[in-house]
């Protein structure tokens, strides 16, 4: 099996603060082939669950693999512990697109990590809430992106019931439970106050997901808890690029049968990861 390196980034986020990530590519690589920028879900990591071990299979295959905490993680300097709840409490869509474009940015300009050379192309990975951030900034058309994939994207950004929104407003806060750890996280209004603004237009995902011109892979669970598999009918039938692609797996929940801490991968999982590698591989090398 081919070595991977992993190497350790920290940059400034959205917010001011520390925005902190790995780079990891083949032991023979430095840099200057393609690279895959992966974003985490709401309530994720970047070293939650799958996510390493997708990053490193995509670095095995030939292409730089890039992991971050978005600044609203709430994940504190350890990697693992919800140590920052403030930062969680006030993140947004928008932060995450800043967050985004920061790393980009730094990559492309080679400014990420010292000694690796800029890559040509880019493509970009997300799951859930991270599949919204990565269509929104695809939908951008920046020039370096080549293709996307999603995993378990949402389609919509108002994932909350009424009730549940009044009593948010009105309080200011809603408590955000982390069922792996039992920690209460806050959710402040900041959120909310952008959803009610921009879901019909900037944040419209449908919207988004019809301007989209490059190679698409849209993953789904058809047996997803979290996000209906509707939704990801809904992001293909909006597509306009002739190379989106819809593949719904058996079986597969919100996060393929993963969970965290990592146990061991699931034939759901391999379906998924091993379909991705081959459409990074197809579009990028």
């Amino acid at each position: 099996m081919a070595t991977v390196r992993t190497i350790p980034f920290e940059i400034e986020a959205s917010d001011g603060g520390p925005l902190r990530g790995e780079v990891r590519v083949g032991a023979m690589l430095s840099g200057g082939g393609p690279a895959v920028i992966i974003c985490h879900g709401f309530k994720g990591f970047k070293d939650w669950g799958f996510f390493p071990h997708l990053a490193n299979r995509i670095a095995r295959a030939g292409i730089m693999a890039v992991t971050f905490n978005f600044s609203g993680s709430g994940v504190g300097p350890d990697g693992e512990s919800f140590s920052e709840p403030e930062r969680f409490g006030h993140a947004t869509y928008t932060g995450d697109l800043d967050d985004l474009t920061r790393v980009v940015t730094s990559l492309m300009e080679g400014g990420l990590v010292a000694g690796l050379t800029p890559p040509g192309a880019l493509g970009l990975f997300g799951h859930s809430r991270g599949g919204a951030t990565a269509v929104l900034y695809a939908a951008k058309q920046p020039p370096a992106v080549r293709c996307l994939i999603t995993w378990a994207a949402v389609a919509n950004v108002a994932r909350w019931d009424p009730a549940t929104t009044r009593r948010w407003r009105t309080e200011g806060v809603m408590d955000i439970v982390n069922a792996r750890t039992g920690d209460v996280l806050p959710l402040y209004t900041d959120l909310l106050d952008e959803i009610e603004a921009h879901a019909g237009d900037a944040l419209n995902l449908v919207r988004a997901a019809s301007t989209l011109d490059i190679p698409w892979l849209i993953l789904h669970g058809e047996a997803d808890e979290s996000v209906p598999p509707a939704e990801a009918t809904m992001l293909h039938e909006a597509a306009r690029t002739s190379t989106v692609k819809l593949q719904l797996i058996p079986m597969g929940t919100h996060t393929f049968g993963a969970r965290h801490p990592w146990g061991g991968t699931t034939p759901e999982l391999d379906e998924a990861m091993s379909a991705s590698v081959a459409w990074y591989s197809r579009h990028l090398l």
